[in-house]
């Protein structure tokens, strides 16, 4: 009777110890995300991972605290090149009796599908699920003005849909060349290939100002704005 207890006793140690060690892990897993996203020090992290609209209306252009002006542009250009590559870009200055507006202009993006969930520059549903179905592309342009010790930073984003030349009497596939501003050579083109005619304005992409107007707040400020952004 002793002998098979202490079998049966082993048995039940060995099965329930690699249980009690994926817990273990997974605590642990958890405890480590919980202190990133919660952490009074790493407030400012969280806003490099969403990609969702405020619940509330954030004003464009939008009013920012007092700060040194390379550190306000710093933010701005981090948070802008998480979504764009920036192309071009003036510091703004707003110190030593020099007043200047900060610009920076991005180069056009082709807009993230469903399938590209790492991608930011564009917002999830009927936007993302537009990139998929369709040729998008977007591009932004932030204005950062000098206003006393603080600032105002506007946001514009412009999104574009490719125009496709499709002959009347083919049947074409939904796979295509995707073309971005790109040198077209006619005599180069299969068959059947769609030709990109050029870009047609569908005006601004509010969803994704508000996205990047949000970042560049919360970077700034190193807070939750709860009374502003309700994330």
């Amino acid at each position: 009777m002793d002998g098979s207890d202490s079998q049966s006793r082993e048995k039940q140690r060995g099965v329930c110890a690699p249980a009690d060690g994926r817990k273990l892990c997974f605590l642990i897993v958890f405890a480590l995300v919980l202190a990133i996203f919660s952490g009074v020090g790493c407030r400012q992290f969280r806003y490099r991972f969403r990609n969702t609209p405020p619940e509330q209306f954030v004003p464009n252009p939008l009013d920012l605290p007092a700060a040194p002006d390379a550190f306000v542009w710093s933010q701005v250009i981090d948070a802008v090149d998480d979504y764009f590559r920036i192309i071009r870009e003036t510091p703004v200055q707003n110190a030593d009796g020099f007043i200047l507006d900060g610009r920076v202009e991005t180069a056009y993006s082709i807009g993230a599908s469903c399938f590209e969930p790492w991608r930011k520059d564009s917002t999830p549903g009927f936007e993302r699920w537009q990139g998929t179905l369709q040729s998008i592309r977007r591009r932004a342009f932030v204005t950062v003005r000098p206003r006393g010790p603080g600032y105002t930073v506007e946001v514009v984003v412009q999104k574009d849909l490719e125009d496709v030349g499709r002959e009347i009497n083919a049947t074409q596939s939904s796979i295509g060349i995707r073309h971005d501003a790109s040198i077209e050579r006619r005599n180069q083109l299969v068959d059947g290939t769609p030709e990109t005619l050029g870009w047609i304005p569908l005006g601004r992409d509010s969803s994704l100002e508000q996205v990047i107007l949000s970042d560049i707040f919360g970077r700034i400020t190193q807070k939750d704005a709860e009374g502003l952004l309700h994330h």
